[in-house]
Order: structure tokens, then sequence, then C-alpha cells
């Protein structure tokens, strides 16, 4: 079975936009990594209910749609659990506007921390103090309002980021989700 391309960010707005939920594509995305990065199981349960979203009781999306639904999880799964690291949170691309991706980097923490709070599991007592402190990092991103000034400085800045959360929500999923799983689908 060949492998399916991964969903863009602009794909995941519009599904999110015919689901009528009330969040946007990166944090969804954020909250679906905190999720499985928490330890959470998904097997066979409504994802959009399981992460709580607004509006996620009411939607019966059209087979197409969970499809996609079902396409994202597993893209989600599969990079967090990437042994080549190839993680990459989910954000608008480098095109757009320096604000639009900034927000969407506050929007991406919001949901993780998010999702990673619901997934509940007494792994989080058991975090490294390097864990605790990604998670006490991505609730000050997750709280920032940012002030540009130099736009080559900025977009340096924004990268260094994305960077520190990407790492950052490897080192969680390692720690939280893949202390239970088998030595074959743990990240390394």
């Amino acid at each position: 079975m060949p492998a399916t391309e991964p969903l863009s960010h602009d794909q995941l707005d519009a599904l999110i936009v015919r689901l009528r939920l009330g969040v946007d594509a990166s944090e969804l995305h954020g909250s679906l990594c905190g999720y499985l990065a928490g330890g959470a199981p998904l097997h066979g349960s409504n994802l959009l209910a399981a992460l709580q979203l607004e509006g996620a009781e009411e939607v019966a999306p059209a087979p197409s749609d969970q499809a996609a639904l079902d396409a994202l999880l597993k893209q989600c799964r599969d990079a967090l659990a990437d042994p080549e690291l190839g993680f990459e949170p989910l954000l608008p691309d480098a095109d757009r506007p320096l604000a639009e991706r900034a927000d969407a980097v506050v929007e991406w923490c919001r949901g993780f921390l998010g999702g990673f709070g619901l997934a509940g599991t007494d792994a989080h007592a058991n975090l490294s103090d390097d864990a605790q402190e990604v998670l006490r990092d991505f609730g000050t991103i997750a709280a920032s309002a940012f002030d540009f000034g130099d736009a080559a400085e900025d977009e340096d800045a924004l990268i260094e980021v994305q960077e520190f959360l990407r790492v950052g929500a490897l080192l969680l999923y390692t720690e939280a989700a893949g202390r239970g799983q088998s030595g074959s689908d743990r990240l390394h």
C-alpha cells in the first residue's frame, strides 16, 4: 500500500472549515500531537471528541473527511515515532507572513499543552526535569504575544522556536508515550 501524502496546513484548515471546528490547523495538529505524546490511546475512539474540541460532539464527518482525520492521526503518530526524528509541527508555509506563522506557533503550543493534559496518563508524574522544563517553555510560548522588529532576526528567532518545538515534542513523546511501547515501536 503506497504511503499517502501528508496533509498540508492549508488542507487541514479546509477540513476544519468543513467540520465547523473552533480551532485552526496548527492548534488541531498541536492538540493531536500533545494527546499522542502524553500517551493517550486512540483506538476506535472519536478523535475530535477525545480532543474536546469546540463543536466536536456535533460533528459527523463525511467518509472522505473521516479518512482525512484518520490520515492525520497516522501522520502524527508515525512522525512522532519516526526513528529518523522527522517530526515537524504543522505550521503555515515559509512564504506566509511572519506574524501569521508566529501566531500559528503560539496556537500549536496551546493545542499541544491541551492535548498533553487531556491524555491524563500517570507518565506525566514521571517526566524528567528536562521534559518538565519543555512543558514550562511550551506554556511560555503559548502565552506569548510576539513583537516584531528586524525581519531577518525575527525570521531566525522563529526558526529556532520551531526547532525547539520539534525537539521538545519528540522528547515528551519519548518519555510519556514511548515508555509503554515495545522496542520496535518506540522512538530511539
